[in-house]
């Protein structure tokens, strides 16, 4: 082969190489920016409106620190059912209060029993989930702060957010993940024709695809023979798939799947997270999710129409809600006044 041919067949490789190398960082950054195009599409329809102390709060935090940071917060997070049939309920089958450090990458959760007899001065008794329907139907706009504010009062916590979630997120997140091994505590059937509701899942480890953990999560009461379950039972089944679910994202590499996860989020989740801090988390979500996830368990009792909490337990969960996010004050709020609690 000749020197000249030699060179010539250098050069053809090289600009092979450049083409197809061109190609794929065309390739690759087209694709980024889709999945940013997506991520912005998502946050604006989760964009939920917040109330004019928090936008100045927001707006002083951005200007003192520096743009990429994330800090300590508390958040309230709500479940909904918007599934046809369902009634059109706003109740919230799920509240809890979720707190996250990252400096140390821990978080701490707390479920509110759904049934829990809340005690408020100006409104009426009434249980937990039926405060942020209420807010909701005389403001439907600024419910998510009027319930995120209501709770902070009612419980002494220091809520950031508050993020609202239909159910359906889950059943659609699941699937994308490829299902979750669940260990079911129960055998579990009930039946609501009314609904499209049909629960049927047998105790033991098994791999639950999304529609299966949404039944696992929502089981309460049974018409077909099997153990009904309480409120607090139902609580450490959300946490157990919360964190599953944490776990399972947190190891997601290609893009193809979190594009599927910004169109589900954007669908089906209202927060009033600011859209910088919602960002960070969407596109830095292995560096930030938490490493350990702390269950607080608070003892409760069912006494027909209401659950009734242990103010013991309730008194330590909730300073450790705190203490999470560097809030170490004691809580002046006397729970007695405020909830209803198990009597010794």
């Amino acid at each position: 082969m000749t020197t000249n041919h030699k060179s010539s067949v250098l050069r053809r490789t090289i600009w092979i190489s450049a083409l197809v190398l061109g190609t794929l960082l065309l390739v690759v950054a087209g694709y980024l920016g889709h999945l940013y195009y997506k991520a912005d599409s998502a946050i604006e329809r989760m964009a939920a409106p917040s109330d004019a102390m928090q936008e100045k709060e927001e707006q002083s935090h951005e200007v003192a620190t520096n743009e990429k940071a994330i800090r300590p917060f508390l958040m309230l997070l709500a479940g909904i059912d918007n599934r046809e049939g369902s009634g059109g309920t706003l109740n919230t089958d799920v509240l809890m209060f979720i707190s996250y450090n990252p400096e140390t990458r821990s978080a701490s959760m707390m479920s509110l029993p759904r049934d829990l007899l809340m005690k408020p001065k100006n409104l009426p008794n009434r249980k937990a989930n039926f405060y942020y329907a209420y807010y909701a139907i005389k403001d439907k706009a600024a419910a998510i702060a009027n319930t995120k504010r209501f709770y902070s009062d009612m419980l002494g916590l220091p809520i950031d957010y508050m993020a609202l979630v239909n159910f359906d997120a889950l059943r659609q997140t699941v699937n994308t993940v490829g299902g979750l091994e669940i260990d079911v505590d129960m055998d579990m059937k009930y039946v609501d024709t009314a609904d499209g509701t049909h629960i049927d899942l047998k105790k033991g480890l098994q791999k639950l695809d999304g529609q299966k953990t949404l039944d696992f999560v929502r089981y309460r009461k049974s018409n077909r023979g099997t153990q009904e379950s309480s409120d607090f039972a139902r609580g450490e089944r959300q946490q157990q798939v919360i964190k599953q679910l944490t776990d399972k994202l947190s190891a997601f590499q290609g893009m193809t799947q979190w594009g599927k996860v910004l169109d589900i989020i954007g669908d089906n989740v209202k927060t009033d997270m600011p859209a910088n801090e919602l960002k960070q988390w969407l596109f830095n979500f292995p560096t930030y999710y938490p490493k350990t996830i702390r269950s607080l368990h608070v003892e409760a009792d069912w006494k027909s129409p209401y659950v009734y909490a242990s103010e013991e337990d309730m008194k330590q969960a909730l300073a450790d809600l705190r203490a999470e996010v560097g809030d170490k004050k004691d809580s002046p709020i006397r729970l007695g006044d405020v909830m209803g609690l198990m009597k010794n």
